[in-house]
Parts: C-alpha cells; sequence; structure tokens
C-alpha cells in the first residue's frame, strides 16, 4: 500500500531539513501537560539527527485564526523537546521572515531549530504560494511526518512540497502502514469499532467498510439514531433526526454485519451525578437519555472481539468524560487489549479513553490523528499525503 518516498530513500547527512510535525499537545499553565505527540516523533527527529542533518520544526498549536496569540506559542513544545533529545534545541518566534532566516541560516548539523505556531499566519491555512515557498526556502529537504494534519491541505504540509523533495517521516509511514494494512489486506476476522456521538461524522466510514469488515459494532450517541430509524422512542438521547432515512438504508445494506446494542444506561440528566438505570433496548422514557452501553451489549460485543484478528476503533461507547457512565467504554477498551487481534485505535477520543484506563501499552497502534484516521476509513485521499513524492 505504502508507495511514497520516506527517509531512507534520501540523504541527509549535512542537509537542512523542513519536518513538518503534528506538535498541537494540550498546555496547561503554559506548559505541556500530555506530551504523547511529541514522543511520537522522537524516531524521525532522532534518525535526523544521528545521519548529520540540521532539523528544522514546523507545526501549528490551536486555532489562532491567523493571529498571533502568545497562548498558542510553540515556545514551551521546544522547552520540552529539548529535554528528551541530546542535540542543541533552538526557537525562532516566527516561522517566515527575517528572524526565520537568520535562526535557519546559523542552524548547524545535529541542532534542532522550532518555527513559531504556523497558524498565527493566514496564509497557512489558505496554502498560500509565497507562504509555501518561504517555508521551503528555509531548506534543502521537506519531510511530512504529521499524519494528524494531513487531511488538511495546508501550506505547511502540501504547498511547501511543490518548492522541495518530500518524503514521509516514520511516525507517517507508521500511521499508513498500520491503517492502510487493516484496510486493504486485514487479517480475518476484521472487525470495525464506531462510536461517539454522531452518525453524520461517520456516514462515509460505515459506508467504506461494510465492504471491507466482517462486522461493524456500533455504540455511543449514535446508536439511538439508529434505533430511532426502526421506530423506538429515545426520550431525551441525542438524536439526528435529519440522517433517519440514511440510518435505515445502512442498516439495510449491512445485515447481519452490524451488530447494536442491545441494553442501555440511561440517565435523568446530562451529568455525572444523574439517576442511572440499565434497560433493555426499547422505548426510552422521556425525560431519560441514553449515556452508555449495557452490560448484554458488552458481552454481546465480546463474542465477535475475542474471535476478531483485525480490530479498527474510532468512538467512544458512552459518555466516558462522566466516571458514571464509562464502563461500556473502559471494558471495552479492555476487552481490545485482551484479544489477539491486531488493535488500531484511531485517534480521538477512544485513543483518550484507552491512554485513561491505562492500557495504551497493550493495543498494537493507536493513532494520532483522529480526523485524518476518519478521513482513511472512509476512503478518502489524504491531500497531505498525496503531496509526497511517488517512489
Amino acid at each position: 500500500m505504502f508507495n511514497k518516498m520516506t527517509l531512507r530513500d534520501v540523504d541527509v547527512a549535512g542537509k537542512k531539513v523542513l519536518v513538518r510535525e503534528d506538535l498541537n499537545v494540550p498546555l496547561k499553565q503554559g506548559e505541556v501537560s500530555d506530551d504523547t505527540r511529541i514522543v511520537a516523533i522522537l524516531p524521525t527527529i532522532n534518525y535526523l539527527l544521528d545521519h548529520g542533518a540540521g532539523v528544522i520544526l514546523i507545526s501549528h498549536l490551536g486555532r489562532p485564526g491567523g493571529e498571533r496569540n502568545e497562548d498558542l506559542s510553540l515556545r514551551p513544545v521546544a522547552d520540552y523537546l529539548a529535554a528528551l533529545i541530546d542535540a542543541k534545541v533552538s526557537f525562532a518566534s516566527d516561522c517566515i521572515g527575517t528572524e526565520a532566516q537568520k535562526a535557519a541560516l546559523a542552524l548547524e548539523s545535529g541542532q534542532v531549530l522550532v518555527l513559531e505556531n504556523t497558524r498565527f499566519h493566514p496564509q497557512e491555512e489558505d496554502n498560500d504560494p509565497e507562504f509555501s515557498r518561504e517555508l521551503a526556502s528555509l531548506a534543502d529537504l521537506f519531510v511530512n511526518d504529521a499524519f494528524g494534519t494531513s487531511h488538511r491541505a495546508h501550506a505547511s504540509n502540501v504547498g511547501v512540497a511543490n518548492y522541495l523533495t518530500s518524503v514521509a517521516g516514520f511516525l507517517m509511514e507508521k500511521e499508513l502502514e498500520y491503517l492502510g494494512n487493516a484496510l486493504d489486506n486485514p487479517e480475518r476476522p476484521f472487525t470495525a469499532i464506531l462510536g461517539g456521538a454522531k452518525v453524520s461524522g461517520k456516514i462515509g466510514v460505515i459506508q467504506n467498510l461494510i465492504g471491507k469488515v466482517d462486522k461493524i459494532l456500533i455504540g455511543g450517541g449514535m446508536a439511538n439514531t439508529f434505533f430511532a430509524s426502526q421506530g423506538i422512542e429515545m426520550g431525551d438521547s441525542l438524536v439526528e433526526k435529519e440522517v433517519l432515512g440514511l440510518a435505515r438504508e445502512l442498516l439495510e445494506k449491512a445485515g447481519k454485519k452490524l451488530l447494536l446494542p442491545v441494553d442501555l444506561v440511561i440517565g435523568d440528566k446530562f451529568s455525572n451525578d444523574a439517576a442511572k438505570k440499565t434497560i433493555k433496548v426499547g422505548d426510552v422514557p422521556d425525560g431519560w437519555m441514553a449515556m452508555d452501553i449495557g452490560p448484554d451489549t458488552l458481552e454481546l460485543f465480546k463474542e465477535t472481539i475475542s474471535t476478531s484478528k483485525t480490530i479498527v476503533w474510532n468512538g467512544p461507547m458512552g459518555v466516558f468524560e462522566f466516571p458514571g457512565f464509562s464502563k461500556g467504554t473502559f471494558d471495552l477498551a479492555r476487552m481490545i487489549s485482551e484479544s489477539e487481534a491486531m488493535s488500531i485505535i484511531g485517534g480521538g477520543d477512544s485513543a483518550a479513553a484507552v491512554k485513561q484506563a491505562g492500557l495504551d501499552q497493550e493495543i498494537t497502534h493507536i493513532s494520532t490523528g483522529g480526523g485524518a484516521s476518519l478521513q482513511m476509513l472512509e476512503g478518502a485521499l489524504l491531500p497531505g499525503l498525496e503531496a509526497i513524492h511517488d517512489q
């Protein structure tokens, strides 16, 4: 599946290498509060340093809307990275212009330069050619290692590839190999597990997966819409009335491949301290809402999970942010971690849930890109991937 150039295909010795990473990490009081994405880039960074390159890192952080916002500066990320690698790490307070050019010119082999948030400039999200050219002028080679932004056509991941040889970093390669192989050549039985609040955001995923998987397990708020499409009253549960017809069509198309919950944990308000009870699937009383899958559903899902050889999971089974309604999501994560299947978590809330449950080391691969993972599961082209040069 992977036919793109990678770091192994180029000589980086003595070159300045522009590396697009996804350093969109959470900050708390000006410090990195979760280093998952920083740790994930270390193989690429260390390879470049070990092979004599000068490394120039670019990334976005948050959504500053094309304006400078010191709360979204990448300086804390640069400081954090400096403690993780055995190399000098410097920081430039802009990603283009005189300061960026001076810093790049002064960069030596075996050193790292982190440039300021690319989204401080509106031209980044516009994929502006001149902005792309300015970024590219800082280096001799471009490495795209940011799978998490590969579903966006921005200057720092797509535009620069028009001016520099573009290759994939090791994190990008790893993401694409796991997700790509799961979709194109899975060991069977192949099970997809989809959750989260809404069906509408995953219609394309379901349509694409129906012809590829052996089973699709549905949980979370999106199950409500499937139930409502069958005439089941869902009380105060989240239901997307505008896609009820499409939900019915998906159920008919998927047939026995698609499994819905058989029982639900419901609450009388959207709160951790809501009164709760477990009911068989059927009409949800007025004033109550579905908040989690129940124990019978977990047993039903376990039958499929325990015999699966490949599992892809995207989206929680309920409102796992509330401890009182987290059991379905956490128990599912435990089942997946204990299975013998190759397990891939498609980023986002499901990745957060696996980490909260302390099971992240028991999963084969946890993606760093929620939106990109979803688009890949849909079978859609990823602009950032397409821009990487073919082998």
